[in-house]
């Protein structure tokens, strides 16, 4: 049984047909004691199938660790959506629900380069110097949270010092007890900054830039 109806493969189809440079999903999994792995190998499968410019690579997280510990691949399901660079776009947790849409933004961001994002926010991107960690905690029903997720991605994506992940809360229960995540979308930076709701990219990138002063 497929996870895209006919319909929803047509829609995804149209969204991925403008993309311009070929993504590499860059997923690791295991069979055993990972709820939701399975299924989101499905998915990305289904949607890799979709476009001749996505590839999927599977890696199992305990055989290959050396793989996994060179993207930084501390817990799965974990996807890695990259080009001919590795951009510090993460998702850890299935990308269902609302969040079906982040993924389909991170594959056309890494594709076509458009961030979307006025150039004054984008100089002072690429001005952070120092390493920057966004956790963004979701759940697969908050409407809000892909903004948030994307926002976090485009960062990543315009600056390699900036690493993103989209967390999904509901199967990392320990580390959204750990950041107090009561409520989503929840942006973790360095453990030092939280920032709770969508907010606007000039928002989270000056709580970024308190958390790396």
């Amino acid at each position: 049984m497929t996870l895209l109806r006919e319909r929803e493969r047509e829609l995804v189809r149209q969204e991925l047909s403008g993309l311009v440079n070929p993504v590499r999903l860059v997923y690791f999994t295991q069979e055993l004691e990972c709820e939701y792995c399975r299924e989101t190998r499905q998915l990305l499968e289904e949607v890799a199938a979709l476009s001749d410019q996505i590839s999927l690579e599977v890696y199992n997280f305990m055989l290959d660790r050396q793989r996994a510990d060179s993207y930084g691949i501390d817990k799965i399901p974990a996807t890695v959506v990259m080009g001919e660079s590795d951009y510090g776009i993460r998702f850890y947790g299935i990308p269902s629900g609302y969040e079906f849409a982040s993924l389909l933004e991170a594959i056309r961001l890494v594709s076509t380069g458009n961030t979307h994002l006025p150039e004054d926010i984008v100089e002072r991107v690429r001005g952070i110097q120092k390493p920057v960690n966004l956790q963004v905690f979701v759940t697969p029903t908050c409407p809000y949270c892909p903004r948030a997720v994307v926002s976090a991605f485009r960062f990543a994506y315009l600056n390699p010092n900036i690493q993103a992940s989209m967390v999904e809360a509901i199967e990392f229960p320990h580390l959204a007890s750990r950041y107090q995540v009561y409520g989503v979308p929840k942006t973790v930076i360095n453990d030092r900054e939280h920032i709770e709701g969508a907010v606007p990219e000039s928002y989270l990138l000056e709580a970024i830039e308190r958390a790396v002063a």
